[in-house]
């Protein structure tokens, strides 16, 4: 605990006196100063080290981890160190990462959400996989036009389940990536699909589709800007991540790099601060191997 303390004085030094700092941390200066001119062995050494694994995770989560990401990955390789000086270290080296901004679909409409009930509230969490998952479209700008995204999220696991892509939102699309989704044999009895009031959402034809394979329907209310904050939420992650570094000339180039992101990094390695800064599958897997006694 101490050692961590040391460290958090010596990454914000810059920014606070040290006096105070000590003082705010209840140690002494004394015993800072003894840690800071330490042999090169025991404390330069190990932040160099430590500079050298940040910048080693940074590269590996394709430049998008903060600080706090970078952190938890740390730790779960056994590396034991402070937020702070994460933070500082990645500073010192101009590692940035892509920042995740406010998205809001084209693909929304606003109309008549036909009766259909709210029966997610805002709340994004399940206590079971397959048992509550939300679903939007996005889309993907190429020269050939836009190419269509739907997707299918678990609200355990965070994992996307389902995806299709089509140059078309119609709503055969979104079904395909409900299809996928059910395809995994995760989905439980009366799971509950969520949406926002598009018109394909919610349409005759994708309720009708929802009942045959057991899953009731739900959508957000009129003039909430968060009732479909999760689906919307992915769609932020993977444009700002992933898909904002590429100029696509075809939709199949698009595509390539919407699988790359969905299966080779998010579902499998990305950390989500949700999960405990764990990745989806990591959660799914453990959920299925001790299900609930429930």
């Amino acid at each position: 605990m101490t050692l961590a303390k040391y460290e958090l004085i010596d990454a914000e030094k810059a920014h606070h006196a040290i006096a105070k700092m000590c003082r705010w941390l209840n140690v002494s200066r004394s015993g800072y100063y003894e840690w800071t001119e330490r042999p090169a062995s025991a404390t330069a050494q190990r932040r160099a080290l430590l500079a050298g694994l940040v910048a080693e995770v940074f590269a590996d989560s394709h430049e998008t981890y903060g600080y706090r990401r970078v952190h938890a990955a740390l730790l779960r390789r056994g590396e034991h160190c402070s937020a702070e000086l994460v933070r500082a270290l990645m500073r010192e080296q101009g590692l940035i990462p892509a920042q995740v901004r406010a998205f809001r679909p084209t693909t929304t409409v606003q109309g008549d959400f036909c009766g259909i009930p709210d029966l997610v509230g805002h709340d994004f969490t399940a206590e079971q996989p397959g048992t509550k998952l939300v679903g939007d479209i996005t889309y993907i700008p190429t020269w050939e036009g836009f190419l269509y995204l739907a997707t299918v999220i678990d609200c355990h696991s965070k994992a996307v389940l389902g995806w299709a892509m089509a140059d078309h939102y119609r709503t055969e699309l979104i079904k395909d990536a409900v299809r996928m989704a059910a395809g995994t044999g995760l989905l439980q009895p009366g799971a509950v699909f969520h949406s926002d009031r598009g018109s394909n959402y919610t349409s005759e034809e994708f309720g009708r589709f929802l009942t045959g394979l057991g899953i009731r329907r739900s959508v957000g209310r009129t003039g909430i800007c968060y009732d479909n904050a999760m689906a919307e939420s992915f769609f932020s992650a993977i444009k700002n991540e992933w898909l904002h570094r590429f100029v696509f000339t075809t939709r199949a180039k698009a595509k390539r790099q919407v699988i790359r992101y969905i299966e080779g990094f998010y579902n499998r390695r990305r950390l989500h601060s949700a999960l405990g800064y764990r990745p989806p599958l990591e959660v799914l897997n453990e959920s299925l191997s001790f299900p609930s006694a429930a």
